[in-house]
Formats: structure tokens, sequence, C-alpha cells
């Protein structure tokens, strides 16, 4: 398996395989690595013609692998990049996989799946497409990477930040690499060169920033600001994270409610935000919290079993918290 980090250095040198799976709990990633892969293999006046996107829910196989069989036209490049591959039945993953052999060195075929249907490592699917194309598994984002992003990318731009500002800035991100890059440009575009980013900065830049701060979705809820809180849902949806996954944040937030609660430390990464969790936990019981956490999964559940759009299933859970706090 290859890992993100080897995966930009070996195109970076124009190294290629002819398949790749992109795959794992980073949709963000992901999807900024299907995007440099196609910039980098293929010349800029190909880019538009030749990168064709696909999503396996809306393309049958036989449609997929007449796509693959054609032949580019002069020796030109070509970029397929297949979303949601995990769709396909077995037999049908394994016809498609056949295609790439023998590898073509003017085609690049990426598969990926989402992270709410990333697969397990012991499945026949990951067996399968590990055989026939490079694996990249891309994982949320350590404190340390994320401090090191976050340092480099102000002083680059002249502009130094407190330690403290700085622990709770990678707190608040919590990992994701779309947030990462949203806060940083915002800080870019607030503070100029020689300034320092401070905590009061932080409070003030990133308190209201409805991008991916799944603790300010939790702060609606308990306040019962219904209006706000699916203006906040839908824009953290259109700007492309997964209900899944806010589903599950939002349960590991009322978890560390209910951890707080009862003197316990929270989760990992989310200790600076312990008066907060406090705060908001003294609104609730220990009956109440378990109950909500419960319900919490059962959305989880029903968004993978049932036709109702998984959106939908996600504002009716917040109404419904959000409803029994006014």
């Amino acid at each position: 398996m290859t890992t993100p980090r080897e995966l930009i250095s070996n195109i970076s040198e124009g190294k290629f395989k002819a398949a790749y799976y992109l795959f794992g709990t980073e949709d963000y990633r992901i999807v900024e690595a299907e995007k440099f892969l196609a910039r980098q293999f293929l010349p800029d006046l190909q880019l538009t013609t030749n990168y064709r996107e696909i999503d396996a829910r809306l393309t049958s196989r036989a449609d997929l692998t007449a796509e693959l069989a054609s032949l580019p036209m002069l020796g030109e490049r070509q970029v397929f990049a297949v979303s949601n591959f995990q769709h396909y039945s077995q037999k049908d993953v394994e016809q498609v996989l056949k295609l790439l052999s023998p590898p073509d060195p003017n085609r690049v075929v990426i598969f990926r799946s989402p992270s709410s249907k990333a697969p397990k490592k012991n499945s026949a699917f990951y067996a399968a497409v590990s055989r026939a194309a490079e694996p990249v598994e891309f994982k949320r984002l350590t404190d340390i990477e994320m401090r090191r992003r976050i340092t480099f990318r102000l002083q680059k731009n002249g502009i130094n930040i407190e330690p403290e500002a700085l622990r709770m800035l990678t707190g608040l991100i919590a990992g994701d690499s779309g947030g990462l890059e949203s806060e940083i440009v915002k800080l870019l575009n607030y503070k100029e060169k020689g300034d320092l980013v401070e905590v009061a900065d932080i409070e003030k830049i990133s308190a209201g920033f409805e991008v991916y701060n799944i603790f300010e979705l939790g702060d609606f809820v308990v306040a019962g600001e219904t209006s706000r809180l699916i203006r906040m849902v839908r824009m953290l949806i259109a700007k492309g994270n997964n209900p899944v996954t806010l589903v599950t944040l939002l349960q590991q937030h009322f978890i560390c409610l209910y951890l707080v609660k009862n003197g316990r430390k929270p989760l990992p990464r989310r200790e600076f935000l312990i008066p907060r969790f406090r705060q908001q936990a003294a609104g609730y019981d220990n009956e109440r919290l378990q109950q909500i956490i419960i319900d919490i999964a059962e959305t989880d559940a029903e968004m993978r079993r049932t036709g109702i759009k998984q959106p939908i299933l996600l504002e009716m859970l917040l109404l419904r918290l959000a409803g029994e706090r006014k």
C-alpha cells in the first residue's frame, strides 16, 4: 500500500501506476489527490477533454467497461476517475478490473470510495481491487501534521501563531484537512505580515465559521437554534461533507458531554473544550444524554439501510434534538 505522502512524491516525479484505489476516512484529501493525479498526468490542453469522471451508482458496469475499453486518439493520455466503485457487485468489480491488464501507459484509472463506504481490508472487494490497483488510504491528519501545516503556511506569509492559539485551532479542526485549509485562508485574509495570531483571533475567526466545526453544530443543538442549525448543516453538506460523517461527529460530541458531566476526560484531542462541554452538559441529565447517543446511532444505522436521503434524515435528527431545547 502506498501512503498519501509517497503518492504525492511519486507522481510529482512523474512515476504513475496504471490504476489507483483511493479510500479512507478523509473525503477531502481523497478528492484533492484525485485532482492532483489528473493534473500531473494530463497535459493542460488535454485536462478538460481527457479527464472523465464516472459515478458507479449512475453508470452500469457495461457502460463503464465500454468507456475503459475505448482507446485515446493519436496516443493522447486519459484519466478515468470512478467514484463509488464499491457500489458494483463483486462479479462486476472483477470484470472491470480485468480491463486494467495489460496496463496502458497512456491511461490512469482512479477508483475511489467515500469514507462512509470504506471497505474492510479483509473483504473480497478490497483484495480484488488491491491486486489490480495501487491502494492509498487517506486518514485524518494527526495533531503534529496539522500544527506543522498551520505553522508553515502562516510563517511563509510572515505570520506567527502563539502556542495556545495553535493548540486551540488544531483541536477545532480535529484532523479535517478541508477545514484546516479553510481556516488557514481565513487567518491569512485576517492577519497581515508581521502579526501574531492569538487565542482571541481563533475565537473570533473560527467560532462563527460554518465549514466543518461540529462543536458549533452542537452549540446550535443545545441552544435550540433550529434555523441556524439547518442553515449550517446544509452549508456543510453543500461543501462536500458527508451526512454520515457529520452524524458520527455529532455522536462523538454528545459522548464528550456525557464523559465530562461524569468527571471523565472527553475523547482524544478535545481536552481544551472541557469548560465548553461542561457548560453544555449542564442542560441535560445522564439519562437524556444516553438516549441522545442512542438516537444518533439509530439515525446512523438508518442512513445506511433505508432509501430515505441521508441529508433529510440528518435534518430530522437535528430538529428533534434542538426542538426539545426550546
